[in-house]
């Protein structure tokens, strides 16, 4: 993933502030020889304040295929894209350029963890597991815990492994005009709340935020 040095990150907080919210991904897992990648899509909870670059933690169905590439190679790449919009050319036309010259591109946030994952067999590990992704998708309650050996989840802990995610390194991307001049950044930004469709809001937040954090 290419990213300017005007779309990187501020500093770690913002991407990690953002992928607390974006919790649904794809897993890249190396293909065993002669095969292609697999990619996996998936919930996941990411915990910052385990290791340098923190963790992720999540958990597949026991038949799913990817299990014996992950056994063969445990260095994985986990995608997160989301914020996503179309910009127009003329939106993005400098002030002494007619607007039919402006060049259309796509304003995106996007996080890429390299990871090495460790897999979760062990019982009471999973049931942990489960039990602090349930916490984060779902803080208000209502669910029982999961406990080995007691219903309604423990008779089903089998049918599932367990997936631990040491991130290793982090490559994050806020696409959002950052090189543009605060005229055309205006300019998109009026245009984006006019235009209101999927993903404009969010885009438009993450224009105005940046340029006010010295982006």
């Amino acid at each position: 993933m290419l990213i300017h040095p005007w779309d990187a990150p501020h500093d770690a907080h913002e991407w990690q502030q953002w992928l607390a919210a974006h919790d649904f991904g794809q897993l890249a897992v190396n293909g065993l020889p002669g095969e292609p990648p697999h990619v996996q899509p998936l919930h996941f909870a990411y915990e910052a304040g385990d290791g340098p670059n923190g963790r992720v933690i999540t958990h597949l169905a026991r038949p799913n295929p990817l299990w014996p590439a992950l056994e063969a190679n445990p260095v994985v790449l986990l995608s997160v894209v989301d914020d996503y919009v179309y910009v127009p050319g003329p939106w993005q036309a400098a002030p002494d350029t007619p607007p039919e010259h402006g060049t259309p591109t796509s304003f995106y946030a996007a996080v890429q963890l390299r990871c090495t994952a460790h897999l979760v067999d062990d019982p009471t590990e999973k049931a942990d597991l489960l039990n602090r992704q349930v916490g984060h998708f779902q803080p208000e309650g209502g669910s029982a815990r999961v406990a080995v050996g007691e219903a309604p989840y423990g008779r089903m802990l089998s049918g599932i492994r367990g997936l631990r995610l040491e991130v290793t390194d982090v490559r994050a991307k806020f696409k959002f005009g950052g090189k543009r001049t605060e005229e055309v950044q205006d300019r998109i930004a009026a245009a984006l709340t006019t235009r209101g469709g999927p993903g404009d809001v969010a885009a438009r937040e993450h224009l105005v935020r940046r340029r006010g954090a010295g982006a």
